[in-house]
C-alpha cells in the first residue's frame, strides 16, 4: 500500500478542509497564515504553482494518505537542486486526527525512495523546531542524523525560532 500520491489544483477543496480544520494545530509549526491561506481559491492557486514547479523538476508536492486513500496530510520534496548539490529539502504534515498512527513515517520513507530512486538525489535535507520531538523520530527512524543547530533559521509562528538540521545521504548514489 502507499501513503501517498502526487497532488493535483484538483485537491484544492480537500487541502483546504483540512487546513482549516488543522489551523490552531499547525500554528505553532507553520508561519503566519493570513486566512485567505485556508480558502479553496488559494489553495488551488498553490496547487497549480506546485504543478508548474513540479514539470520544471523543482518540487514534488505529495499528499500523504489514510489507508482509506483519503488525504490527512502533506509532504513535499522542495528545493530540488542538480548539478554539484543533488539534493532537495523535504518538509511534512500530518492531521492532528492521524498524528501518532505512522504515517508521516512511511510517507517520509515513500519520500525517499522518491527522492533516492526516481529522483536520483545524493542527499535529502530536513529542519524541525527544537521541541518537535515528534518529527525528529519520523526522520530518525527513516535514517536521517542531524548535523547541526541553525539559530533563528525560520520565521515561525511569528518568532525566528532555532531548528534542528537534518540530511540523509543516498548510499547507493552514482552520476
Amino acid at each position: 500500500m502507499t501513503f501517498t500520491r502526487l497532488l493535483t489544483p484538483d485537491d484544492a477543496p480537500e487541502l483546504a478542509k483540512i487546513l482549516t480544520g488543522n489551523r490552531g494545530f499547525l500554528a505553532e509549526w507553520d508561519p503566519l497564515r493570513d486566512d485567505d491561506y485556508f480558502t479553496v481559491e488559494r489553495q488551488s492557486t498553490l496547487l497549480e504553482q506546485d504543478a508548474r514547479d513540479h514539470e520544471d523538476g523543482t518540487l514534488v508536492p505529495l499528499a500523504i494518505l489514510d489507508p482509506d486513500g483519503r488525504i490527512v496530510g502533506r509532504l513535499n520534496i522542495g528545493d530540488i537542486v542538480r548539478g554539484a548539490l543533488q539534493s532537495a529539502r523535504l518538509g511534512y504534515w500530518v492531521s492532528r486526527s492521524h498524528n501518532g498512527r505512522g504515517l508521516a513515517t512511511r510517507a517520509v520513507a515513500e519520500a525517499r525512495e522518491i527522492a533516492f530512486g526516481r529522483l536520483g538525489l545524493h542527499r535529502l535535507q530536513a529542519e524541525t523546531l527544537i521541541k518537535n520531538t515528534r518529527s525528529q523520530r519520523v526522520l530518525e527512524r527513516n535514517g536521517f542524523t542531524t548535523y547541526g543547530i541553525a539559530p533563528q533559521y525560520l520565521l515561525i509562528a511569528g518568532r525566528w525560532q532555532d531548528h534542528i538540521l537534518y540530511q540523509l545521504l543516498n548510499p547507493e548514489w552514482s552520476e
